[in-house]
């Protein structure tokens, strides 16, 4: 297999394979974790294929998939990856998310991530939601100080506003902005993703490939374990699903013309859209990793990428991406800052 090949994510020099590996779904949210002996052998199958750029949270599990990256990344792993995680959310004594971006817990975020990774840098860390209850600057003063001690590298948002991300990148050069990009959730291009480019900040697509439904289509739901999230989000409702299968069978209609899985052809969409962008889709299974980076020979004509893009406009899916209580770009202004 042909070596992943490498890019520029934002401006300040930090480069990582074209395509990386959300980590997420080894551990939390879609269904019971998976054993963590098949998920290490995954990490470094990737990493011996070229996927260098790793994605996780400090919310994944909770705490679990950092754990779990660090044990992955003993003995020389560390050295052949670039570590993304995040920190800013956290759950409640109600069980409920909450969003905190107070510079003590910056710090202290931080601090366990290090810990529970076993690293003594993190290469990309993310403000995962925005707390728009603190300026954006107490935030961002924050992570700058991060940088300044050699803690982390690079700062990211995640779910960011296009006018947060201008304010954050005011304080400190933002890197990279992370959001949901496939063809099933295309509202970020409208103003997130031309500002992310007048800044020069590198775009992080997640969920590429719409959480699985652009991969499996309406029988994916069917299988959903009870653990699994993503049953309660509005585009996995029945009613819903029942509307957006249109989108997968075009897709799939289109893939079997140009020789592809739709997954492929879904992902090679994301990758199509300019160099600034890395998709981190996610997976359990080898076989589908290596079908990812199957997607980077997938070329699509102008007329492929118009005939896509007409049959998942905008307002074709049903559903928002999350019910109410997921703070998204949407919602993540946070207040003057005052002196």
């Amino acid at each position: 297999m042909s070596k992943v090949r490498r890019m520029k994510l934002g401006s300040q020099g930090f480069e990582v394979s074209v395509q990386g590996l959300g980590c997420m779904g080894m551990s939390a949210y879609y269904g019971p974790p998976k054993p963590e002996e098949d998920m290490i052998a995954l990490i470094h199958h990737a990493i011996d294929s070229g996927v260098t750029f790793l994605d996780t949270s400090d919310v994944y599990g909770p705490h679990t998939n950092e754990v779990l990256l660090g044990k992955a990344l003993k003995g020389g792993w560390r050295d052949k990856v670039e570590l993304a995680t995040k920190f800013g959310g956290k759950w409640s004594t109600g069980g409920k998310p909450e969003i905190c971006g107070d510079p003590a817990y910056v710090r202290e975020c931080c601090e366990a991530s290090l810990k529970r990774l076993d690293i003594d840098c993190i290469d990309l860390y993310y403000q995962h939601r925005i707390d728009t209850k603190v300026p954006t600057e107490i935030t961002m003063g924050e992570l700058k100080k991060l940088v300044e001690e050699g803690k982390i590298k690079y700062i990211g948002l995640s779910e960011a506003s296009a006018s947060t991300i201008r304010r954050a990148h005011a304080v400190h050069p933002i890197t990279a902005v992370q959001l949901e990009w496939s063809l099933w959730s295309r509202d970020v291009e409208e103003d997130i993703v031309p500002t992310c480019r007048e800044l020069g900040i590198g775009i992080v697509a997640y969920s590429p490939l719409g959480r699985g439904f652009l991969s499996y289509g309406p029988a994916m739901v069917e299988k959903f374990t009870p653990q699994d999230f993503r049953k309660m989000l509005p585009r996995f409702w029945p009613e819903n699903v029942a509307h957006n299968k249109t989108i997968f069978e075009r897709v799939s209609e289109i893939a079997a013309r140009k020789g592809c899985t739709s997954a492929q052809l879904a992902l090679s969409w994301v990758h199509h859209q300019g160099d600034d962008v890395c998709p981190i889709p996610g997976t359990t299974k080898t076989e589908n990793l290596d079908q990812n980076i199957g997607a980077l020979s997938v070329k699509l004509l102008p007329e492929d990428m118009a005939e896509l893009e007409t049959l998942a406009s905008a307002d074709a899916v049903k559903g928002e991406r999350y019910t109410s209580g997921f703070l998204t770009w949407k919602d993540s202004e946070t207040p003057a800052l005052s002196f």
